[in-house]
């Protein structure tokens, strides 16, 4: 793909308050960010490398999106033509928004469920689904290692999970849990990791 003029780029760029989808057919749509206490959605640079690492078509895939947030993680999925996404929120205003961007976007493979993302994850039948992404707010870092073991308990064999938090989980922690680390990054104060269900 040829790279865009300087002027293009920023016009692209999503406005504070935003965050835009990178790829798929929904590309470059802007979703909002509500004004919420320690809502920090997946930066755009961080959301383009993890899909890089997961390819960027992910036609037939079943994902959860336990923590959603804006959606962006999700949504970005859904635009890379995944069969199947729940966003789950806790938050009704959240869910709310949510469900208008679904509405908007004609987004029939997306579902909402305004909930708890770990009793969401441990609802679903044994490897059950292809993707689970995992950004709860930092500020509840107990949630890790229940969304990390209710995830493990979701994804079938081979699947990803993809989990954003302060600190890394070491690879004994995963282990235990029958994953193994696949990818890692870090971006400010988030340690991204992408990690592979074990066959």
């Amino acid at each position: 793909m040829s790279a865009q003029p300087a002027s293009s780029r920023r016009r692209a760029a999503a406005l504070p308050g935003e965050v835009r989808i990178i790829g798929g057919q929904w590309r470059r749509t802007r979703l909002p960010v509500a004004d919420r206490p320690g809502l920090r959605p997946t930066p755009d640079r961080v959301r383009e490398t993890l899909f890089n690492w997961l390819g960027q078509d992910l036609g037939g895939w079943r994902c959860v999106d336990a923590f959603a947030g804006t959606g962006a993680l999700g949504l970005e999925a859904a635009s890379r033509g995944a069969a199947d996404v729940l966003l789950v929120e806790q938050d009704a205003g959240l869910a709310t928004g949510l469900r208008a961007l679904k509405h908007r976007l004609q987004a029939g493979s997306v579902q909402v469920q305004r909930g708890d993302g770990v009793a969401a994850l441990r609802a679903l039948a044994p490897g059950s689904v292809d993707l689970v992404l995992l950004d709860p707010p930092f500020e509840a870092a107990e949630l890790v290692a229940p969304a990390l073991a209710a995830a493990a308990r979701a994804v079938r064999a081979g699947g990803w999970v993809y989990l954003e938090a302060p600190t890394a989980v070491d690879a004994d922690e995963l282990a235990a849990l029958g994953l193994a680390p696949h990818r890692q990054l870090k971006a400010g104060a988030v340690q991204a990791q992408l990690l592979r269900r074990n066959a």
